[in-house]
Parts: C-alpha cells; sequence; structure tokens
C-alpha cells in the first residue's frame, strides 16, 4: 500500500490531497480504496490505543526481573538494582522511572505481560516491525492487524481509526478499511485551503464520481469537517499535564478525540528512540533508558488524567516493539538486538498490578540464542484484549491461523 500526496495542481479524480501533515490511508497504490467491503455499524467496545515502541524496548528494564540472579550476572552495570524497583514482588518491580504510572498500577489499571513476542526471532528492525504490524506468518495477507479489527467491527465515522503524530505507522492500519493519518488536530487541513477552495473542488470533483473511486474523497472531507469543529484550543481536564513530546502531543489529541465523542475506535501512536545499543546505562535520571521510560509514563499518566475514571473505562492502550534486547549487556553500556520483550496495559477494563507471563528463566539453558525466550505470542494478549474489550469473537480474520487468546484473565469481559 502506498499513499500518495500532491500538490494543488495535481488534485484530480486519480489523485487525493490530504496535505500539511494529513494523510487519509487505507487506499491503493493509486491513492484509491479499491474495497469498500465494510458495512456501517454502532461499535460499542472499547477505545483501543496501540503505542508502538520503535527500535526495540528494553522490557527487562522496564520491568525487571529482581528474583533472577541471572540477571544480575548478566547486567552487571545496567541492570535495575533490587533497592530502586518500585512494586517489586520478589519476582518482578517497576524500573523507578515509571514512578508517573505506581497509582495506576496500584490501582490495578496498569499491567505488563512478559516474555512476550513473535514465534519466530528476527533482529532486523523494518522486517521485525513489519512483520508485528501485519501479524499474519505464513499467510498472504498483506494487510495490518488494526486494519483488519476495523473491519470487523463495523465501524465507519469520518474518525474511526486515527494514526496520531509525525510517525506515520506503516503497516498497523494497511488495507481497505479507511483510516485517517494526522499530526495532530489543529494540523488537520487540506494544504491551500482558504486560499483556494479546495475541499469544495474536492467536493465537487468526486460529485459523479463511482463510489469506489469517490469514497476516499469523500471521507476525506468527512474527516476534515469532523475534526475541524474540534480545532482551536484545548483544555486538558484534571490538572492533566502533558509532556512537551511528540508522544505527550499525539496521546493528548487521542484524548481530545475521545474526549469530543468523535467515534474514535482505535488510535495508532508511536513512540521511538528505543534502540540502545549504547548509554541505556543504570537505572538512574540522565540516563536514556531513564529519561524515556520517564517520558513515556509521564506521557501515559498525562493521557489517563485527561480522560478522568469514567472515561478510561472504556478505554484500553497496549504496547507493542518489534524485539526485546539481549540479556546480556554489552561493552557500551546498551544491550543490542534480543528476542523476547513485555507489553504494558492499561485500561479500566484491565486487572493490573501484576506482572504476566510464564517466565521462562535467564540461565544459559534457558535463553534462546542469547535471548530472553519468548513464551507468549504477543497476538494471544491483543486477543484476549480485542475479545473482551473490544467486543470481537473469532481471532482467524484478525490474526490468520490457530491463534488463541491468552487465558491470563488479564481483562475483564465488558457487559453487553
Amino acid at each position: 500500500m502506498t499513499t500518495k500526496t500532491l500538490c494543488c495542481d495535481e488534485l484530480t479524480r486519480r489523485g487525493l490531497l490530504v496535505g500539511a501533515g494529513a494523510t487519509l490511508t487505507g487506499l491503493a497504490a493509486e491513492g484509491l480504496s479499491t474495497q469498500l467491503a465494510f458495512a456501517a455499524g454502532k461499535y460499542t467496545g472499547d477505545t483501543l490505543v496501540v503505542v508502538s515502541l520503535r527500535g526495540g524496548f528494553d522490557g527487562l528494564s522496564a520491568f525487571a526481573p529482581i528474583g533472577s540472579q541471572d540477571y544480575y550476572q548478566a547486567r552487571p552495570g545496567i541492570a535495575v538494582p533490587k533497592s530502586a524497583v518500585l512494586a517489586g514482588d520478589g519476582m518482578f518491580g517497576l524500573h523507578p522511572a515509571l514512578a508517573p504510572l505506581l497509582p495506576h498500577w496500584r490501582a490495578g489499571r496498569l499491567a505488563a505481560v512478559h516474555a512476550v513476542g513473535q514465534e519466530n526471532a528476527n533482529r532486523s528492525h523494518f522486517a521485525a516491525m513489519e512483520a508485528m504490524e501485519n501479524a499474519a506468518p505464513g499467510s498472504a495477507v498483506r494487510s495490518g492487524w488494526l486494519d483488519r479489527m476495523l473491519g470487523l467491527t463495523g465501524a465507519a465515522g469520518p474518525l474511526a481509526a486515527v494514526s496520531m503524530g509525525d510517525p506515520m505507522p506503516a503497516r498497523l492500519m494497511a488495507g481497505p478499511a479507511l483510516d485517517v493519518s494526522m499530526k495532530g488536530v489543529d494540523e488537520f487541513h487540506l494544504a491551500a485551503d482558504g486560499k483556494r477552495p479546495m475541499a469544495a473542488a474536492l467536493r465537487a470533483m468526486y460529485a459523479d464520481a463511482p463510489a469506489v473511486l469517490a469514497a476516499p474523497a469523500r471521507a476525506a472531507d468527512r474527516a476534515l469537517k469532523a475534526t475541524g469543529r474540534l480545532q482551536g484550543s484545548y483544555a486538558p481536564a484534571n490538572g492533566a499535564d502533558y509532556p512537551d513530546s511528540e508522544l505527550g502531543a499525539a496521546l493528548r489529541d487521542v484524548a481530545r478525540l475521545i474526549r469530543a465523542g468523535s467515534g474514535l475506535v482505535t488510535a495508532a501512536v508511536d513512540c521511538g528512540d528505543w534502540d540502545m545499543h549504547e548509554g541505556l546505562g543504570p537505572a538512574i535520571k540522565g540516563q536514556r533508558m531513564y529519561d524515556n521510560l520517564a517520558g513515556l509514563s509521564t506521557a501515559l499518566h498525562a493521557f489517563v488524567t485527561d480522560l478522568g475514571e469514567t472515561a478510561m473505562k472504556n478505554v484500553t492502550v497496549l504496547t507493542i516493539s518489534e524485539f526485546g534486547r539481549r540479556v546480556k549487556e554489552n561493552g557500551s553500556r546498551g544491550a543490542d538486538h534480543g528476542h523476547g520483550n513485555a507489553m504494558m496495559l492499561l485500561g479500566g477494563g484491565i486487572r493490573g498490578g501484576r506482572v504476566y507471563g510464564t517466565w521462562p528463566g535467564l540461565g544459559p539453558r534457558d535463553l534462546a540464542d542469547g535471548d530472553l525466550a519468548v513464551t507468549t505470542d504477543y497476538r494471544s494478549v491483543i486477543g484476549e484484549i480485542l475479545q473482551k474489550r473490544c467486543g470481537l469473537g473469532s481471532l482467524s480474520e484478525v490474526f490468520p491461523g490457530d491463534v488463541k487468546p491468552s487465558t491470563f484473565g488479564l481483562a475483564t469481559a465488558r457487559s453487553v
């Protein structure tokens, strides 16, 4: 799938412009939808927010296995000391930089799943993230799993699916379901509109076009109108204080859409800079892992605070990353590309305050080629959320193959 952004003079029925930080995705190679398969429907499940921790998140730092002596032997310079972790249970403890999320952990809204990942190890950033977002190994399916999930909900609102922020997830939302990518709510507009009547021209251009050709333009027009009603100053609620970062801005606008009742079903947000071959460092301020985790946790805390307890009852946030880091630290106070990892889940329907999963151990015989072994398919974790919080039944259309939802009981089932 590719999307095409054209300048004003190139706007024709064969090209769609949603410029200046905004793109309509779910389009075919010419920028036009070739499949409109999903009927309109009213979605009643959680808003699913997927935060992609790009670069290879180090779950062994975020949720440190403090009960493992092998952990401390493998990481003499970067392991999180037992005395420094938060909410330690004897086996695991939270990195001290996750302190902003500690209230949500204690309140049972935040959980982690450890030793999670893809079945096949792949230490290439591009290939591993592409495979994770596609989530259909061994099949001919080329769409993204979030696109397939959206299609099953039947949601057809102009802002049902949004990729928010500067980076644009390449494959999560690839496919026939229409979705919108935007840098931010206030930046979402047609390039040059105002100087030229671009929106009116777009509507006129596709007025008599066949539905399969006109659908993307009409969807873009509806998204522009819906977003336009929200543009202007936004005041986070409940004293929420977002960090001045790309992640903070993106999550603020996701909260903005949710609070406005925009019909948001799912949002994808990127959070990068987790590729810490060097300078991951000990668990103190000023070190890369500490500072990145502090930024992530501060942004997530602001998001939860902004929405408040009532809205968060209908929101689930989960994190994914292409792979974890090697168990053994390298000579640069960092860790190289690994395999097994940890996922975070945050929301009103999460049974939090604990680390889930089947822990394989970190002894020499426990490792998978020097890496934390994967004992839980990341798709099964998502599958439990999709069934219990998003109202989906069979997972076969989202995850081709025999993928079963996890049975950890990490979420409560929504009442119908």
